[in-house]
């Protein structure tokens, strides 16, 4: 028999655990030395705002293009 996988949703929504790993990453890299450690971890951190900035735009592009279907009489 198939053993059953494990569904269960993690507790946060994403763009919330995003945001705390780029908190967590900014935080981890002021606290090191000037490096390479600390350069990939400043760049994982201004990647992951990016991220966060770029579905911030499509969840808003979203809704707009939602709305105007809505208001237009009809989905597409």
């Amino acid at each position: 028999m198939k053993k059953k996988r494990n569904r269960s949703r993690p507790a946060e929504p994403f763009e919330v655990r995003l945001q705390k790993f780029a908190r967590d990453a900014r935080a981890a890299a002021r606290r090191l030395p000037l490096g390479r450690e600390r350069d990939a971890l400043m760049k994982k951190a201004k990647q992951t705002e990016n991220v966060l900035d770029v579905s911030a735009m499509l969840t808003i592009r979203h809704v707009d293009t939602a709305n105007e279907r809505r208001h237009q009489g009809g989905a597409k």
